[in-house]
């Protein structure tokens, strides 16, 4: 039986902006895309060229293609010394807080590493120029010019920067700068700076891959460059629908999450044991509770009463569970296809 905990709270924030399950025009076929005997698009195809010879970038794309979900957590290959102190302070007061004053929550701008790691995002591109324009959260659009043109000495900053580009051999370098100090690099929160830089590589290997490679500079959040590296896949005979964020009726539920004393949260630190060989180790930092089952990513829970936590950026819950002394027995993981429980079996240190 599911719990009828608030999830309702992480579900309106993946809600405001979730990107569309179907385009428009689909099954429509694309002009000019090489086809295998059954008619599909033959993705292993050489990729095409422009009449000055640079390939050509253009198409539909599928963002991502990364188990790391840098939409969640631009840092995770950082070590946490690599993060400057006031950045993972913010960052973990916005988990506390489920992430209620993110831009994505309030129909803002949401950041380039955002929008590079998930949804669909369509390349047009010229001689002078470049064109993305991506599917959500709010249809939002960049140019990236190609004219041989610098960034500007002192720009206005906006959420998406200034965009430059040039050729490496066929590799097409893109740097950004100018960004505000309002964005947050991820949905998980970490903050960026106006004096964030970001340098793109894309490559198209052939005609349906494209490896992209981040890199994003920002020495008042990081002390050293973080790298992300994703593939993009061609999604042909298909478009992009228009995606519109409101959030008037939803945005006044989102609330923080329960505070408890650091004593109580310590109680639950430890290693569950959800089927031999299958653990889950839960510590603490702060106000929070981390979850790591194996080498998947680590996920923060914020509670929502004694014994009840939510996933900051899933809908997962997980609800700890005492015997008649007190002493926590198990904890029930609701959220996916079916409720797990898993017993206890030590304790793990708080970091």
């Amino acid at each position: 039986m599911k719990t009828s905990l608030t999830l309702a709270l992480v579900a309106t924030l993946s809600s405001l902006c979730s990107p569309p399950a179907a385009a428009q025009w689909i099954n429509v076929p694309t002009p000019g895309i090489p086809r295998l005997p059954d008619g599909k698009p033959n993705l292993s195809a050489p990729a095409p060229r422009t009449a000055e010879g640079k390939p050509d970038l253009s198409g539909v794309w599928r963002s991502g293609g990364s188990r790391s979900r840098y939409d969640y957590d631009v840092a995770q290959n950082l070590k946490p010394e690599e993060i400057q102190p006031w950045a993972e302070t913010l960052r973990l007061q916005r988990v506390q807080d489920f992430r209620k004053d993110s831009p994505l929550a309030r129909c803002l701008p949401v950041s380039l590493p955002f929008l590079n790691s998930r949804g669909l995002a369509r390349i047009v591109q010229t001689p002078a120029l470049i064109v993305v324009l991506h599917e959500s959260p709010n249809s939002p659009h960049r140019t990236i010019f190609t004219d041989g043109r610098g960034l500007p000495k002192e720009p206005n900053p906006t959420w998406l920067g200034y965009s430059v580009g040039h050729w490496e051999s066929d590799t097409l370098v893109v740097e950004s700068a100018g960004f505000n100090d309002r964005g947050w690099l991820d949905v998980g929160g970490h903050p960026q700076t106006e004096s964030l830089r970001i340098t793109e590589r894309f490559h198209r290997r052939d005609f349906g891959h494209m490896e992209l490679e981040m890199t994003l500079t920002d020495p008042k959040t990081f002390a050293k460059p973080v790298l992300m590296r994703m593939e993009n896949v061609l999604e042909p005979d298909t478009a992009l629908l228009e995606d519109v964020c409101e959030n008037e009726r939803s945005g006044a539920h989102l609330e923080a999450g329960v505070r408890l004393a650091p004593e109580i949260l310590s109680k639950y630190a430890g290693t569950y044991e959800f089927a031999p060989g299958r653990t889950v180790v839960i510590t603490r930092s702060g106000d929070l509770l981390f979850a790591q089952e194996g080498a998947n990513a680590k996920l923060a829970f914020v509670s929502r009463s004694d014994t009840t936590f939510l996933a900051s950026v899933t809908n997962d819950a997980i609800e700890f569970v005492k015997d008649s002394q007190g002493a926590v027995t198990h904890l029930v993981w609701r959220g996916r296809i079916k409720d797990e429980k898993a017993v206890r079996q030590g304790t793990a240190a708080s970091r």
